[in-house]
């Protein structure tokens, strides 16, 4: 069975380094007892390891868990580093995610000096 990224009614992306040998039980674990999230409220769970090639995924679809697990041939995925912290994505970050993008993008304004301030 294949999931539709987009039918979920959440998706969580569990962010830092999470071992990916843990099958079902381990990251449901994860999940539960680290973040205190409900497993079964049509949510899907996005976990990386210390290789931003693969990633797995945990997925309730009323009848059973669902462990997805995607490798890259050709690129990497952006994972934020920030640990012990669950960030949820919307639509257009997890397509973000997928290309290989940032779903968090950083905001960066430069100051500029007084001094190098050129009016035309």
């Amino acid at each position: 069975m294949l999931i539709n990224w987009q039918a979920p009614e959440h998706v969580y992306l569990v962010c830092g380094k999470t071992d990916l040998r843990k099958g079902i039980d381990g990251l449901a674990m994860v999940v539960a007892e680290n973040f205190g999230l409900d497993l079964y409220n049509n949510s899907l769970f996005l976990f990386c390891g210390s290789r931003n090639d693969r990633f797995k995924a945990l997925y309730w679809d009323d009848e059973g868990f669902i462990l997805l697990y995607k490798r890259y041939e050709n690129g990497s995925l952006r994972w934020p580093k920030n640990k012990s912290e669950v960030k949820e994505l919307k639509p257009e970050q997890l397509n973000a995610l997928f290309t290989g993008l940032s779903p968090f993008p950083e905001r960066r304004i430069h100051t500029i000096k007084p001094g190098n301030l050129y009016l035309y």
